[in-house]
């Protein structure tokens, strides 16, 4: 197997426009060819469907003993995966949804998380999982949930939610390449998402956040799809003189406080979006470290958006009022910049910004698989 340095240094300088689905597929298939010792397990992996097209013709390519379908036992098939990692291969689980993770809790967070630990840091479990979150066409509270904190409070286990295809693709290559657990979190509606992405083999470093948009009034940080709702959010925002600084934070564990840092001291403001709920999350955690590192930083309470504490709903109806969106984020960084909002702002923004139908955020995407 090649060093990870010379696998690095093959990334070109070329480029070329890619969905998340096919960047996903180009680092899956990248990462089969350089190591023989990878493999890819997961319910529907091998569909014609290929898991929103992220592994299509991954099996004819690399054959069945690789690239392998796998029964409904979540646990189990963890656990030989775990073991299959102890024993120096590189798997890549897939859950089409993080809801279906929770029946493997038991060998991710007592296993998985705690082997290099409890054997002094002689064995490793190189170990991607990847799940995917967000709402979608009514799949209700069993399936469009995103847990990305209950993963996140497990010491051992890395955490990781790309947005852009480039970031899917890197970050997705580091993973396999990590010799420690990672927990790779796709939201649902970065698959169809279109930008430009590398050629060849790169790797993304897990845990670092990226400036996507500078700004001088307000910092707003965000994870996973809410990234694309802040930057929507900026873009209006900017029409009523406001300039936010959107972070797109892509690492959930380990969490880059300090780049946020550097944002407040310069905005004075913090909004925190995330896609899970409001309580006991990713969000809270978040400003609780800014809080403590630069309190003196801040010209006001930091306020994050989020999930209600209430279960998913199934009904589009109700998802029109459960779902945060760029109106949100816009409305919520125009209160912390002291700005009121009554009907008329609101309508103003409503203007400014896109509107999408409540569960499905970008109409020209086809699912639910």
């Amino acid at each position: 197997m090649p060093s990870k340095s010379s696998l690095k240094a093959e990334q070109t300088t070329n480029s070329r426009e890619q969905s998340g689905a096919e960047a996903l597929n180009d680092a899956l298939a990248l990462c089969l060819e350089r190591d023989p010792s990878t493999l890819l397990i997961g319910e529907g992996v091998p569909d014609p469907m290929g898991i929103f097209g992220t592994t299509t013709g991954l099996r004819d390519r690399f054959g069945a003993e690789r690239v392998l379908d796998m029964p409904l036992s979540e646990n189990g098939l963890t656990g030989i995966c775990i073991g299959a990692a102890i024993s120096g291969l590189r798997p890549i689980m897939v859950h089409q949804r993080i809801d279906f993770a929770l029946l493997a809790m038991d060998q991710l967070v007592n296993n998985a998380a705690k082997w290099r630990y409890m054997f002094a840091g002689q064995a490793s479990v190189p170990l991607v999982v990847r799940c995917i979150v967000g709402r979608g066409w009514g799949q209700g509270p069993q399936h469009a949930q995103s847990l990305q904190s209950l993963f996140a409070h497990i010491p051992g286990l890395k955490v990781v939610m790309p947005v852009f295809p480039d970031d899917a693709k890197g970050m997705l290559c580091a993973a396999v390449a990590d010799d420690d657990p990672v927990i790779f979190i796709e939201h649902r509606w970065i698959h169809p998402v279109r930008g430009e992405v590398p050629d060849g083999y790169f790797e993304t470093p897990l845990g670092k956040a990226r400036v996507r948009r500078e700004g001088r009034h307000i910092t707003i940080a965000a994870f996973s799809f809410m990234t694309i709702e802040a930057l929507h959010a900026a873009r209006a925002l900017a029409n009523l003189g406001i300039e936010a600084e959107v972070i797109d934070m892509r690492s959930v564990s380990p969490l880059d406080v300090p780049t946020v840092l550097r944002s407040v001291a310069k905005t004075g403001h913090l909004l925190v979006a995330d896609t899970g709920h409001q309580s006991f999350g990713v969000a809270g955690e978040l400003i609780s470290r800014v809080v403590r590192q630069g309190f003196d930083h801040l010209t006001a309470a930091p306020v994050s958006v989020t999930l209600p504490d209430l279960p998913c709903p199934t009904s589009h109806v109700w998802a029109a009022h459960y779902y945060p969106t760029a109106v949100d984020i816009a409305e919520q960084a125009l209160r912390q910049c002291g700005i009121s909002i009554g009907e008329a702002e609101h309508r103003e923004l409503e203007k400014l910004l896109p509107t999408t139908p409540p569960d499905i955020p970008n109409p020209d995407y086809r699912g639910p698989f």
